[in-house]
């Protein structure tokens, strides 16, 4: 059995945005099954957006190397056992959205601890954005409103805070995370430029990884000066 492994990613917003689905190969690659790898798309953080979920089945559909399906909560599971359907895939994909209401949602359903159990027996966890939040300790959100603000209440399997979406030309978002590792709103961790996912083995940090050439990863600490510092994680290329 392979280890517990999460790949989290900030997916593309802009420009090709079908890199996000070598990003999603890629967590499936990890599961590491000779067979066609079970992946399930869980798109709660959009509301089970019937449009998100027409976009991973388009995707995913007819490819001979993956076995989609897709778990949606609204109005109901749309699966008689959550649980069984989870334990049997390979990697699940958790796609963007709000975070504040993917983990209200999840909790109310029981699925953290479904969740955790599959990741101990080995299934890949994985997603963007929201679904790169999710399992670390929080990270800056605009769930709340317009403005970003601190979200301390993840799952806490990755016992750091996690940015997403770190492009220099988005500095609001960039200098917020900072800002809010700085002041002790949020633990030290991890930020992904677009393209960029972190992959973690055994719950520790063991590379970063990127679909796109120049993309980077930071890891962001306190300074112990009421600052920051950054140090640049330079992500392997994936082919």
């Amino acid at each position: 059995m392979t280890p517990p492994q999460i790949l989290a990613t900030s997916g593309i917003l802009e420009g090709d945005r079908s890199r996000t689905l070598d990003l999603i190969r890629y967590a499936v690659s990890l599961a590491g099954v000779a067979r066609p790898a079970k992946l399930c798309f869980l798109p709660t953080a959009e509301g089970d957006n019937p449009h998100a979920v027409q976009w991973f089945e388009d995707a995913f559909g007819n490819d001979p190397a993956i076995e989609p399906s897709v778990l949606t909560l609204f109005t109901q599971p749309n699966v008689p056992d959550v649980r069984k359907h989870l334990l049997a895939q390979d990697a699940l994909w958790v796609g963007g959205g709000s975070v504040v209401n993917l983990m209200a949602i999840w909790r109310a359903h029981g699925l953290p601890e479904i969740l955790h159990e599959a990741w101990q027996n080995g299934v890949v966890m994985a997603g963007q954005s929201a679904g790169s939040l999710c399992w670390h300790v929080g990270g800056p959100t605009d769930s709340f409103g317009d403005s970003l603000d601190a979200f301390s209440n993840g799952l806490g399997w990755l016992p750091w805070s996690n940015g997403v979406h770190d492009e220099l030309n988005d500095q609001p978002r960039r200098t917020t995370y900072r800002q809010l590792v700085a002041s002790g709103a949020l633990p030290a961790g991890y930020a992904t430029e677009g393209g960029v996912g972190l992959h973690y083995v055994g719950g520790a940090f063991h590379e970063a990884v990127s679909v796109l050439p120049n993309a980077r990863a930071w890891q962001v600490e306190p300074d112990g000066s009421g600052g920051w510092r950054e140090t640049e994680v330079i992500p392997r290329l994936l082919g």
